[in-house]
């Protein structure tokens, strides 16, 4: 599985942790990965999703998930998360 979020598409970076006397040793920067269930009021289902801590902030502050993804650009979204916003757009569409 990999490190990276569903809904923004945050991954690992690498880098140098600085010491002191300006020592540099490699590490991985991993995102705050979560497992949540969310709900899409448009859908009328819920649905699973491994996103980091602050893209959940973000889904909370646009105002669900439905209007998140309608927001998202698709370039950042994963497959199962594209899916989900062709299919509420068709959903939106139809009614």
């Amino acid at each position: 599985m990999a490190r990276r979020c569903e809904l923004t598409g945050k991954a690992t970076q690498t880098g140098h942790l600085v010491s002191h006397s300006n020592r540099k040793t490699k590490t991985v920067f991993r995102p705050n990965l979560v497992n949540v269930t969310l709900q899409s009021d448009a859908l009328g289902r819920s649905v699973r999703l491994r996103i980091s801590a602050n893209a959940l902030r973000s889904v909370e502050h646009r105002g669900g998930l439905d209007a998140f993804l309608l927001k998202a650009a698709a370039g950042d979204l994963s497959v199962g998360a594209l899916t989900l916003k062709r299919d509420l757009e068709k959903k939106l569409t139809a009614n």
